[in-house]
């Protein structure tokens, strides 16, 4: 039983598969000849998986050791929000029910597109894992276990499915310039934050219409202009990480390679990481689209599938480098606030800026600022942005801390909103009345889409 068990989960929690399925099902229902069902499939499979291999290249070599010596260099200490370290914990005990719970959640996500106007398809496995695990054990501590626990967690996975698409959709319309594309990250809060910080900043210039000189004019292109870059960064953290000059810490970095060319080389690698990623998003885009019509045709009416965060770093090549890098700044800035909130008001976790968050969230939320505010919008926004996931996992912290996850805390901003929210309920509804809020939370969407007037269509 725990080998289907774990079989199941790797599957609904690898995005690759998942997808794949997806389009699968999608090109099967629109009864697609036998050679386009085999190629739709498999080259979205594909591009996700080039998508996840630049992903993971940047991950365990440029971010990390970026990061690594940043904090190093600087000499900052506290704790740094990673998804996987806390979801980690919280499956040494209740993996089986993630599990289900995950299943659930899928099922409740096709539920509620299906009878609501939220007719989004979340797609982006690993987060719905990290979610369910997250809601596994808040739910286990206002005293639900075993089918309660299971049922509950499945409905708020699945509310939590569609409202994070929802809230980005307005702005995600104008980026790709089509509705048929939702964005599936559970990051959505601080993406729809910085879209909003960008109507109010707005700007008339696009980042993507930044003027360069005849000179520098190689700029234009992205790969250059992030590989530049990155070079400049790593240079300088680098040079004054040497000049501290441990090395316990520096040897295993460096590897024996001298520091400026490993510098050097490792920002170019970043390039080299987000170009793999473009590869893969528009693989997916001109495969999935088109196969997911099956599926709006057929069991959800004008589905709309939910993609991970990088499907948007195409549209905007620019915000994606200032997103990311002035998210980092605003992170900088927000440690400094906890810092002096901690030394003179009262007690606060310090959060150190990620890089890794920071990269794929900031970015992201450069391209929602852009959207909405032009090169304005991008800066502000991402900078907003950047503070919003400082504070919020510090608010988080203490929930964490009494659901035994001491020292750490979820990076994006839905899971910091949800933990929030969903802790401090389970503190104070425990058992089935518990459930009865989860089920009726769930209801909510669908009971809205028969009782409320639908807006007419001219």
């Amino acid at each position: 039983m725990n080998s289907v068990l774990q079989i199941v989960l790797d599957i609904l929690s690898t995005p690759a598969i998942l997808v794949g399925l997806m389009a699968l099902l999608g090109l099967i229902l629109q009864k697609k000849p036998v050679e386009d069902v085999v190629k739709g499939t498999v080259k979205t499979i594909v591009g996700f998986l080039v998508l996840s291999a630049g992903a993971s290249f940047l991950q365990t070599g440029s971010l990390n050791d970026f990061g690594t010596l940043f904090n190093y260099a600087f000499g900052v200490q506290g704790v740094v929000p990673n998804n996987e370290a806390i979801v980690s914990l919280g499956l040494e005990e209740f993996a089986k029910e993630t599990a289900y719970i995950m299943c659930a959640g899928m099922v409740a996500n096709i539920i509620i597109a299906r009878f609501s106007r939220l007719n989004y398809i979340f797609l982006t496995g690993h987060h719905t894992l990290y979610m369910a695990c997250m809601l596994a054990v808040i739910l286990n501590v206002g005293g639900l276990s075993g089918v309660p626990l299971i049922i509950s967690g499945g409905l708020v996975l699945g509310l939590i499915m569609v409202l994070s698409p929802a809230i980005c959709q307005p702005t995600m319309r104008k980026i790709v310039n089509t509705d048929e594309l939702a964005f599936g990250h559970f990051g959505g809060f601080g993406y729809w934050f910085s879209a909003q910080i960008g109507k109010l900043v707005k700007g008339k210039k696009s980042s993507e219409d930044i003027n360069f000189p005849k000179r520098i004019s190689f700029l234009r292109d992205t790969t250059v202009a992030i590989g530049l870059t990155m070079v400049v960064f790593f240079i300088l953290v680098t040079a004054v990480a040497v000049g501290k000059g441990d090395a316990e810490i520096l040897d295993p970095i460096f590897n024996g390679e001298n520091w400026f060319i490993w510098a050097f080389i490792r920002g170019l690698n970043f390039s080299g990481g987000v170009y793999i990623i473009l590869s893969g998003v528009r693989l997916i885009i001109g495969e999935i689209v088109p196969a997911f019509k099956g599926i709006a045709e057929k069991i959800v009416p004008n589905a709309k599938p939910a993609l991970d965060c990088p499907v948007v770093f195409p549209y905007a090549p620019n915000a994606v480098l200032i997103g990311f890098l002035v998210s980092f700044f605003g992170g900088i800035v927000g440690l400094f606030i906890l810092g002096f909130i901690n030394s003179s008001l009262m007690p606060v976790a310090l959060i150190l800026p990620g890089v890794i968050p920071h990269f794929f969230c900031g970015a992201t939320a450069g391209v929602f600022g852009n959207a909405e505010g032009g090169l304005r919008g991008c800066v502000v926004g991402s900078f907003f942005h950047g503070l919003l996931i400082t504070f919020l996992p510090a608010i988080c912290m203490p929930v964490m801390g009494a659901l035994n996850f001491a020292n750490t805390t979820f990076s994006d901003a839905d899971f910091s909103i949800a933990g929030i929210f969903f802790g401090n309920i389970a503190q104070f509804v425990q058992g089935n009345a518990l459930m009865v809020v989860c089920i009726v939370l769930f209801l909510i969407p669908i009971a809205y889409n028969f009782i409320a007037p639908k807006k007419k269509v001219d």
